[in-house]
């Protein structure tokens, strides 16, 4: 392979995950946390209480402690918590 194949697939490789990294930065804008729906394993990363700091790791079904990313405006037809609302009832 030559030097200038090598660096032009260097070059692409370098400028396609800037994009990948904006794009995930603009989805995430674009949702909201949801305390409370996660299904076991299926929560996106730490939850409230701090018996975990990974996502994956959740164990029980819509624990109030787990979330999830979901579209902005949805988390309460889903029957989702806010981050208030979840601390509030663990609190209980």
């Amino acid at each position: 392979m030559s030097t200038s194949k090598i660096v032009t697939s260097a070059l692409f490789a370098a400028l396609s995950l800037g994009a990948i990294d904006q794009a995930m930065a603009q989805d995430k804008g674009a949702k909201e946390k949801c305390y409370g729906i996660a299904k076991a394993g299926a929560n996106d990363c730490a939850n409230l209480t701090g018996t975990h700091s990974c996502a994956g790791q959740a164990s029980a079904d819509k624990d109030v402690a787990d979330w999830r990313y979901v579209p902005k405006g949805s988390c309460k037809a889903e029957g989702g918590l806010s981050s208030e609302e979840a601390r509030a009832k663990l609190k209980k």
